[in-house]
């Protein structure tokens, strides 16, 4: 390296250190990012990565996603779009809280100064944002917006309140989020986490699921095709027949009928039991005999103990409590004993199953464990035609179609006549009715908690629940001093007497705040629709501004998020398009996820000793050669590990890049149509190719390309035509425009060398030449047992028949088949003759 007296680096070598603190600035300057300037005619296209939660600086994973986002932002804007590109913070949540209990402060102080952090990693990375257009959820000025929002849910009856059993951490003394609980254990503490019946908030979002299922239709080949199924499956449409039985009465408590639903009316006269959901109201209260409630309540407190997914596991060994009452089977009159079990959840249906165990593996497990009777009401055939056994006698059940048998006038229908024959049959009788369920349930988002969004809702005692005026928004949190934010039972915000107590909006007597906060994920179901004015003070956003950029042209992000997150985004755009907001129905038009990035197969942790700090890669390599690894790792959905790749390789190869600007000796505007036309063929083919590639997020292969076209390009200078050729010009032009996606503040300092000004991201995209991209000749291969014997320079519009005879003629393939009999030869013209001998 060629170093001055002080011993540093000179202009004329590669010095990543030197090119960023020399770029960055400019970039500050011109801020070519911003969009939405008055009087941009160009046509608009949204951008948005997922906003980070600013738990600590950027990690490895931010790394990914935002070079990964940042190739697609400038891609765009290199093809004439006014790309909005904004950035924000999902800044409330319980890490912050837990954060600020550990430390004994404000969850403020240690969320923003993180921000501060994240803020100035990101402008170092040179992501391609508009600093215009940022957004903090735990500001006032945005969760006002939550807050106006949830009170149009609320007029719509979209939110209500309601009490439910919801997972409770009896050391913490708070409930925790379906998230919050891992492996049945509180994530605070360790704690074993039971059930506990509280009054939460609710959004109804069971009053879109047909448009959320069906609307993904539209989504196809746009969206992940795994985040559809995902997706489908959460929501879980069934379609089948709710089931009225009559319990009998008993005692002092009289007859009542119970819904059941049920995807499979067809095996009613299979039902030999009923089972209810244990931790359910009706199980408590069809319980007559003092006895049954002891043995009963004992037994539910080890139910709620156990977490949903422990309790539905098809390995777990079945127990139940007999209820002592049975009801009426209304297709055949039969007494079926109640029992309560814990393989039966409350919120599923109604709370309530019939039991068939010869068709069912959990009710038959059931079944045999506590000497209950199994009736086979399906003839369900093997592979071959037989008969499967008899579930009673073998011990599985057989699940599948089949044909009606034990069922008296129905004996002998297949699956889809005797669903239809019998739900008519019920219909008509008014014994039940066609019914569709779903897995998806209403979303709670009550969360006791200080640091997220206070509920606009006063709790009077003469008015009950009263809505905060909208000109009162936003109830802002109050300080955590003097606040013992750790929880008791019920939010810390109760204790903020000065302000948890407050005159009732619409009598004016004494009344108190709701004192419970939000869920974080409503934060983030609407923030992309806030970026389009982040600063407005008048509304949540401008419908104008919406009509000009919304919805999200392409979103980037983790498939960790591809249910909740992504449903609720969805949900909320939807509400907005019914509230009369906005004219479309769903927010993100493409979806890209990314993976994860791991370390020696495992996900960095401090723990593992396999942490990776983005800070100190930054420090030996640079900003670009992180994200050109990052891109070039593999497909973006795949995962990288940081232990297989070679940011040094990326370093390297930047400054071989960087070294064309210097050896290109034409003057800028030079007339490119006069120089080699070999190399042109190859810069053209590279700029044709990356244009597709892009657009189809094969970055990757990207990134081959142009490393093929600088080293074409350096043969060119080094053994060709030399650097004055006009061709060596252009390609190291297109090598500086295509690596600007990739390396920014390489492909800067290499346009600044070539004799431009700033800034190569708003540089016009080079027009590719059709005439370039016709390839005279190729290569093609020659093989022989799977091995390449020859490489043949042949014409690209060769046919096969002519392809044949020249591998054949070739003097090293003669060689490798002297005596040999040909069993096989194929032919893909002008590429491939492969040659397989008998």
């Amino acid at each position: 390296m060629t170093e001055t007296g002080t011993g540093q680096p000179t202009e004329n070598e590669y010095d990543f250190k030197r090119i960023e603190q020399t770029w960055l600035p400019v970039w500050d300057q011109i801020e070519p990012f911003k969009s939405g300037r008055p009087g941009d005619a160009r046509p608009t296209k949204y951008v948005l990565d997922m906003f980070p939660y600013p738990s600590g600086d950027l990690h490895m994973g931010h790394a990914e996603a935002y070079a990964l986002g940042d190739v697609i932002s400038r891609y765009w804007v290199g093809r004439g779009y006014n790309v909005m590109h904004p950035i924000g913070w999902d800044s409330f949540g319980l890490p912050a809280e837990n954060a600020a209990i550990k430390r004994g402060l404000d969850p403020r102080g240690w969320t923003y100064d993180n921000i501060a952090q994240q803020r100035t990693s990101m402008h170092r990375y040179a992501c391609s944002f508009d600093w215009d257009r940022v957004l903090v959820t735990s500001d006032p000025e945005y969760y006002r917006w939550n807050q106006w929002l949830f009170l149009q849910m609320y007029n719509r009856g979209l939110a209500y309140r309601k009490p439910s059993l919801v997972n409770w951490c009896p050391n913490d003394q708070t409930v925790l989020a379906n998230e919050q609980v891992v492996q049945g254990l509180c994530e605070r503490c360790d704690s074993p986490v039971t059930k506990q019946k509280l009054t939460q908030w609710y959004l109804k979002i069971t009053d879109y699921a047909d448009r959320l299922l069906e609307d993904l239709d539209t989504l196809e080949g746009a969206w992940p095709d795994k985040v559809l199924a995902m997706q489908r499956n959460w929501i879980g449409r069934s379609n089948g027949a709710t089931v009225n039985f009559t319990v009998d009465a008993e005692g002092a408590a009289p007859a009542r009928e119970v819904p059941v639903f049920t995807t499979r009316p067809d095996t009613l006269f299979g039902a030999t039991f009923m089972v209810v959901a244990a931790d359910s109201d009706l199980a408590a209260e069809l319980i007559v005999d003092d006895a049954v409630r002891a043995q009963f309540d004992e037994y539910v407190v080890a139910v709620k103990a156990a977490t949903d997914i422990e309790r539905l596991a098809t390995d777990r060994p079945k127990t139940g409590v007999f209820l002592g009452r049975y009801a009426t089977n209304p297709v055949n009159g039969e007494k079926l004993p109640i029992w309560a079990s814990d393989y039966v959840l409350a919120d599923y249906g109604h709370g309530a199953i019939m039991a068939v165990p010869a068709h069912d593996q959990r009710d038959l497990d059931f079944a045999r464990a506590f000497d209950l009777p199994v009736r086979k009401v399906l003839e369900v055939l093997d592979a071959e035609g037989a008969p499967l056994d008899d579930p009673a006698v073998s011990g599985v059940a057989t699940t599948g179609d089949g044909l009606m048998v034990n069922s008296g006038e129905f004996d002998g229908l297949d699956k889809a006549a005797a669903i239809a024959a019998v739900t008519e049959r019920l219909a008509a009788q008014g014994l039940g009715e066609s019914t569709t369920n779903y897995r998806l349930r209403d979303w709670l988002i009550s969360r006791q908690r200080y640091w997220g969004t206070p509920i606009p809702i006063v709790h009077c005692d003469g008015c009950g629940e009263v809505p905060v005026p909208e000109d009162q928004l936003p109830i802002v949190l109050p300080s955590a001093e003097g606040l013992d934010l750790k929880p008791k039972g019920e939010s810390p915000l109760g204790a903020a007497t000065d302000w948890v107590n407050v005159d009732c909006p619409q009598c004016g007597k004494p009344a108190r705040r709701d004192s419970d906060t939000m869920d974080t994920f409503f934060d983030s179901s609407w923030y992309f629709m806030r970026f389009l004015n982040p600063t407005d003070d008048t509304q949540a956003f401008d419908p104008v501004e919406a009509k000009r950029w919304a919805p999200v042209d392409q979103y980037v992000g983790g498939v960790t998020h591809a249910i909740l997150h992504l449903l609720y985004a969805r949900f909320f755009t939807k509400v907005m398009h019914d509230l009369g907001l906005i004219d479309f129905e769903e927010p993100f038009k493409r979806l890209l996820n990314q993976g994860m990035v791991l370390m020696e197969g495992s996900a960095m942790s401090k723990s593992r000793g396999n942490l990776v700090r983005l800070s100190e890669q930054l420090d030996q390599f640079g900003v670009d050669a992180v994200r050109l690894t990052m891109s070039f790792a593999g497909p973006p959905e795949d995962d990288v590990d940081w232990a297989d790749v070679s940011p040094s390789g990326s370093q390297k190869f930047l400054a071989r890049a960087w070294r064309l600007a210097g050896d290109v000796t034409s003057a800028p505007g030079v007339d490119f149509s006069t120089g080699s036309k070999e190399l042109r063929a190859v810069t053209h083919r590279t700029l044709a190719d990356a244009s597709t590639l892009v657009e189809a997020f094969k970055f990757n292969v990207v990134v081959a390309r142009v490393m093929e076209l600088v080293n074409a390009t350096r043969k060119a200078i080094d053994s060709g035509v030399g650097g004055a050729d006009p061709a060596v010009r252009e390609a190291t032009e297109v090598v500086a425009r295509v690596l600007s996606l990739f390396a920014p503040y390489t492909a800067e300092d290499m346009w600044q060398r070539l004799g431009h000004e700033a800034t190569v991201a708003l540089s016009v995209w080079p027009e590719v030449e059709p005439d370039l991209l016709v390839q005279a000749t190729t290569t093609a291969v020659v093989q022989i047992k799977g091995k390449v014997r020859a490489k043949l320079e042949v014409p690209a519009d060769i046919t096969e028949d002519a392809l044949r005879e020249l591998a054949f003629a070739s003097e090293n393939v003669k060689r490798h088949l002297e005596g040999a009999e040909i069993r096989t030869v194929i032919v893909r013209a002008p590429k491939l003759v492969n040659i397989v001998p008998a």
